[in-house]
């Protein structure tokens, strides 16, 4: 134990594992079969064995106890969760970013990781249509970075009461209302309760057909006050309107943040971008990268225009950390010690390139364009208006439509998840992988209407009735 190992070896074979389960991902199951999970549900529980392994055994046990019981979620043909897959480049980076090893908190920790993360955010910053002055903080996902850019917007608005919330906490502190739009996700909730405004303590907003805001029903407000607005709804890919939303809030100071998990993405795509027209005038911004860009987990980014607000609700100081430079990490995240985020973003951006980002989020969005049109064709109810790279979609009750979408999981062809959407249990199709072709579209799309055909058989049947 303890011993330095034949690195070439190691590495060597653990990129021959992971190169055949990323072969694999073309044909395999989506979701795993129920003996690969009995396997490993076995071990869950056991107790740590005395003597240790050699690291060549250690993978190959990983590999053959867990591999098999993966979803197939980097593959081109699972449209559950908004989950992008990981470009090669990117993967390819993040192999090497673990080898290197780097805490990448600042630029005495990791100059490569610290400089390579300000290259990814002006990139991104560009590609996006964003103020380039923005500042930005990289994070696991998009419930840290709306966290990071609320825990901002918390500090500039305070800070005109000449109140210091980092140091007082909110004991005392001037009342800030939060008004988010009645079709929010829950994680920008959970951001907002993190940081003492309460999950349930907002204003909602009234919402039009496609869960977006309407700008004809806003209220007259006054005093500090967050409004969060939203790219991308969960459920029908549809964008809050951003021009309006900034017009409104000047009226009365008020800070703009958009949640834009995935919706974000619409700005790098000229052929989209009008569907979040105005998104660029907002205060902050939050994203994910392991969503649409098709980064590997974990890769939240939040943008900030005012980045004295944000540096002010981030930063440290001890007698051990580096000075005062504006480039220092930790003086923008809500984490000291984490990984190199900013190798894979900078490896996905330059494979990729402008035109390679645009690409892909047409390509998707067409995709989820070919999903809806094969649906309705066969007689399927869809229910939002396929604007994006989401698709709601219902085949009959709720009965009939949880059956269809089991049978769907259970087939393993593809993968849809259930959702529930004006009043309604539907399936959700979201398309945001970069290897999905439209083989993969097609094979799923005969997979799912020929579970909705046997569902709607087993529900007739039941009911004695012809199918």
């Amino acid at each position: 134990m303890f011993d330095r190992p034949d690195y070439g070896a190691l590495f060597g074979d653990a990129a021959a594992r992971a190169a055949r389960y990323a072969d694999s991902l073309e044909t395999r199951r989506v979701w795993p079969r129920a003996e690969a999970l009995d396997r490993l549900v076995e071990r869950v529980g056991s107790a740590l064995p005395d003597a240790g392994l050699a690291p060549a055994d250690v993978l190959a046990e990983l590999d053959g106890l867990a591999a098999a019981a993966t979803t197939g979620s980097a593959g081109p043909r699972y449209f559950g969760f908004v989950t992008g897959g990981a470009l090669p480049s990117a993967t390819a980076a993040s192999m090497l970013a673990s080898a290197w090893d780097q805490n990448a908190f600042s630029i005495a920790s990791s100059p490569a990781g610290a400089l390579l993360e300000e290259i990814a955010v002006a990139w991104l910053l560009d590609v996006l249509g964003l103020p380039a002055a923005c500042s930005a903080a990289l994070t696991t996902g998009a419930t840290l970075a709306n966290f990071s850019a609320l825990a901002a917007a918390r500090h500039s608005l305070l800070a005109r009461q000449g109140f210091d919330v980092e140091a007082r906490g909110l004991f005392g502190a001037p009342e800030i209302r939060v008004v988010v739009g009645a079709e929010v996700h829950p994680s920008l909730r959970k951001g907002l309760g993190l940081l003492g405004f309460g999950r349930d303590r907002t204003l909602e907003l009234e919402v039009d057909a496609q869960g977006c805001i309407r700008a004809d029903a806003l209220p007259s407000l006054s005093g500090p006050t967050i409004v969060c607005a939203q790219a991308g709804n969960v459920n029908s890919g549809g964008s809050d309107p951003f021009t309006e939303l900034r017009e409104w809030c000047d009226g009365f100071d008020a800070w703009l943040h958009v949640d834009g998990a995935f919706g974000l993405w619409a700005a790098a795509a000229p052929g989209r971008r009008h569907l979040v027209r105005g998104i660029e005038l907002a205060d902050s911004w939050a994203t994910d990268g392991h969503k649409w860009l098709n980064v590997p987990y974990d890769s939240g980014i939040a943008f900030v225009r005012d980045g004295a607000a944000l540096r002010n609700a981030m930063s440290i100081s001890a007698a051990y950390l580096p000075g005062d430079s504006q480039r220092e990490p930790f003086h923008t995240s809500p984490e000291c010690s984490r990984r190199a985020r900013g190798v894979e973003l900078f490896a996905t951006l330059r494979e990729l390139g402008r035109s390679g980002v645009a690409d892909l989020v047409e390509r998707c969005c067409r995709f989820a364009t070919r999903f809806a049109q094969g649906l309705s064709q066969a007689g399927c109810e869809v229910l939002n208006e396929v604007v994006l790279n989401q698709v709601v979609v219902a085949f009959g009750d709720a009965e009939c439509t949880e059956d269809t979408i089991r049978r769907v999981q259970d087939e393993g062809i593809c993968w849809c998840g259930v959702t529930r959407w004006r009043g309604r249990t539907a399936m959700r199709i979201s398309v945001s992988n970069w290897s999905t072709r439209e083989r993969h579209v097609d094979a799923s799309l005969e997979s799912i209407l020929r579970c909705a055909r046997a569902a709607r058989a087993a529900q007739a049947h039941e009911r004695g009735e012809a199918a």
